[in-house]
């Protein structure tokens, strides 16, 4: 009996040690179990604090607009382009997610910084944000409307006149300062502002202009110097003004036209001459 309870002794003591090598694995009434506490987690696009990033509503919006109004520019197709707003931002490898409270996917940019945007009703009811991973001021954003088959360095006016309804329902254009309130004060109201003779508002070349012509058959303006380079040339108040406004570095890309001025009707071409051409 004695022997018995000798070994039955050693049993537990064994028993007792084991657990203890295991990290007390007792059983789970006797043992009281802590959650693991975990890192709170912050979906951005890179780590982006300040990111360049727009409405996803909006951006729809701006597309519902373009299919209900696509008869100033039957053939063309809906993009938008991304443009850099300082000399130092890098535009290549962009990459652009829409992210919401619970949803999030990227959208694919091409080479010439443009993009198509996918329809997402679940993006739509989080009020999700477009978001690439560059900062606050070093980029701005574009509809591009471009109809197929145009002849070399030539735009078509019915899809320039749809570039800014839709971009201004989109919520695309942004900036401030006094050169903004003097070239775009009612810009941010609605689509309607396009339908004015002269709206103030920027298009930008491919390249650097020498001159804008308007072409409608036999008809031919060139634009006055006041409807290029965002207007500022002659006067250096407005230069000082320029970090305010998203032409900053592009300004001698940038020109305005006579949206509203129904002589020239949607088939007219716009014409441009490039500083590096012949």
């Amino acid at each position: 009996m004695k022997a018995k309870n000798r070994l039955l002794k050693r049993i537990v003591m064994h028993m007792v040690m084991l657990a203890g090598s295991m990290g007390g694995c007792l059983p789970a009434a006797a043992q009281t179990v802590q959650p693991p506490t975990l890192a709170p987690v912050t979906v951005s696009s890179k780590a982006n604090r300040d990111p360049v990033e727009k409405s996803y509503r909006k951006m729809i919006r701006g597309m519902d607009l373009f299919e209900a109004q696509r008869s100033m520019s039957p053939n063309a197709i809906l993009q938008f382009r991304l443009l850099p707003r300082r000399r130092e931002t890098d535009m290549n490898s962009i990459e652009l997610e829409v992210i919401g409270s619970n949803t999030a996917f990227t959208v694919p940019v091409t080479l010439e910084h443009t993009f198509v945007m996918e329809r997402s009703q679940a993006a739509y009811d989080e009020n999700a944000q477009v978001t690439p991973n560059r900062k606050k001021q070093s980029m701005t954003w574009r509809t591009d409307i471009r109809t197929p088959g145009l002849p070399p360095n030539t735009r078509r006016l019915g899809d320039l006149r749809l570039e800014c309804r839709v971009g201004l329902e989109a919520g695309l254009v942004s900036g401030s300062g006094s050169i903004v309130n003097r070239i775009s004060s009612a810009l941010f109201d609605t689509p309607a502002y396009c339908d004015k003779p002269a709206p103030q508002y920027l298009f930008f070349a491919d390249r650097p202009l020498f001159s804008v012509t308007l072409v409608s058959g036999y008809r031919r303006e060139i634009l006055s110097l006041d409807k290029l380079y965002a207007a500022a040339s002659d006067d250096p108040k407005l230069k000082d003004d320029l970090p305010d406004c998203d032409c900053e570095v592009l300004i001698d890309r940038t020109y305005f036209l006579p949206l509203g001025d129904r002589s020239w009707p949607d088939d007219a071409l716009v014409e441009f001459e490039y500083m590096d051409g012949p």
